[in-house]
This record gives structure tokens, C-alpha cells and sequence, in this order.
């Protein structure tokens, strides 16, 4: 069994989580900015499907990706280099979002993103913690990604791509604007090959909340992310 969440943003310690499923913690509160920045400071995060409760999860291994471990494959590093697209931060947030939600993805039927998720990070997008990075090509939004900064954490939500390699763009520049932003590192929740093949890694979920002690306390703090942080042509480091 896991607790039902009182009204107020109150979480059980994350090594109450089960361990089938991997990360299960509680169920129920509400979306209020108050509580998810809350949770994501603690190591926990949302997600379940329409029709479910509220339900709140810290798994055991968190995979991540520190900025400067990005894996850029050849094709990816030639796309960068070639140009032909323009990466932009937060000007398109709500767009970015629907687009995840709207995007079909193999072995998943329907998406965790629901409406009401979608008009909770709009309203954490308008309070500064909510940022999206998107790659535009021929004036058409291409793919793109978006999440939750807190300090120097950030908490990667989901990515879409209706181009191919759109959503590695996104990233690239992502992990770039980061690093120059002064970030420590991206979370990416649940272990995937995927995430795996770009460069993230699983580390044990206590590694992950005391690090977060720190990552997530510390400056830059909430606000729109400089628009030109992004720009320029992508240069290899």
C-alpha cells in the first residue's frame, strides 16, 4: 500500500517507495505549482495516466545526464554542423508541451501528458521554473523538449520530433545552454536504452537526493531563460 497525500505538499521519505513498480511513492494531492516544486526538490516527480489518481514516484536506480556527458553521435555532430535549423528558448513553451503530448511513440497507447498536467507546467512556466529548448526549421516547429529548473537541476520532462534528429538538436543545445548557465545536471527520471545511448547514466536514487541537496538550493534562480543562450553555430568542445 502506499500513503494518500494530505491537501498540504507533504511527501513520505523516497525510501519508502515500492519496489514493483520501481518508484511508486503515493498517491493523490494536487498539481499546485507548491507541491511538484516541492516533490521535484525532494527527488520525486508525477506521473500517471488519465483516468488514474495523482500518482508520485522516486525510483531506484535515477538515471541522469551530467551537461558535459552528452553523446553526440557522427550523423548527429554533421546535422549540427551543417546548420539549416534555429534552436529557440522558451518562446513557444505551450506549443512544445501539446506537441509531446500530441506525438504518437512506439508501445505507449495515449500519453501521461493530460490536460491537466499540460495547464500545471504552463502555470509553473509562467512563474519562471518551466523552460523549453525548440529547433525550428523552415519557420515550422520541428521538435523540442521541456522541464523543471530548480537551482542548478534540470528535471527533463519529455521531447518530441516530427523531423528526424529535431529532438537530439534540441538536446545538444540544451546540455550546451546548461553548461554555460552553470547547471550540474539533467534528470532523466526512468533508465532507458535510449537515454542510455545518450550518455545518461543510472546512479543509486540516495547518490541522487543528496546530491540534490545542493544542485537544487543553489543559483540561477527562477526566470525566463536569456532568448540568445542558444544561439550561434554549434562549435564541437
Amino acid at each position: 500500500m502506499i500513503p494518500w497525500l494530505p491537501r498540504h505538499p507533504v511527501f513520505p521519505p523516497v525510501d519508502a517507495a515500492l519496489k514493483e513498480p520501481n518508484g511508486l511513492l503515493a498517491a493523490g494531492g494536487d498539481l499546485s505549482p507548491e507541491r511538484i516544486l516541492a516533490a521535484y526538490r525532494r527527488g520525486i516527480f508525477p506521473w500517471f495516466s488519465p483516468g488514474e489518481p495523482i500518482l508520485w514516484w522516486s525510483p531506484d536506480p535515477r538515471m541522469v545526464l551530467f551537461p558535459g556527458e552528452l553523446k553526440i553521435s557522427r550523423s548527429l555532430a554533421k546535422t549540427l554542423r551543417r546548420g539549416g535549423y534555429e534552436v529557440r528558448l522558451d518562446s513557444a513553451f505551450a506549443a512544445v508541451v501539446a506537441a509531446c503530448a500530441g506525438t504518437a511513440r512506439p508501445g505507449q497507447d495515449g500519453t501521461w501528458i493530460s490536460g491537466p498536467m499540460q495547464e500545471a507546467y504552463l502555470r509553473l512556466h509562467q512563474l519562471g521554473y518551466a523552460h523549453c529548448v525548440e529547433t525550428w526549421i523552415d519557420g515550422e516547429l520541428a521538435g523540442g523538449l521541456y522541464g523543471i529548473a530548480i537551482g542548478r537541476t534540470f528535471y527533463g520532462e519529455s521531447m518530441f520530433a516530427h523531423v528526424t534528429d529535431a529532438s537530439k538538436i534540441a538536446l545538444a543545445h540544451l546540455c550546451r545552454t546548461l553548461e554555460q548557465l552553470g547547471f550540474a545536471v539533467i534528470d532523466c527520471q526512468m533508465e532507458t536504452n535510449h537515454l542510455a545511448s545518450l550518455g545518461a547514466r543510472p546512479i543509486p536514487r540516495q547518490s541522487f537526493v543528496s546530491g540534490l541537496q545542493e544542485w537544487a538550493k543553489l543559483a540561477p534562480s527562477a526566470g525566463l531563460w536569456p532568448i540568445d543562450a542558444a544561439s550561434g553555430p554549434w562549435r564541437s568542445v
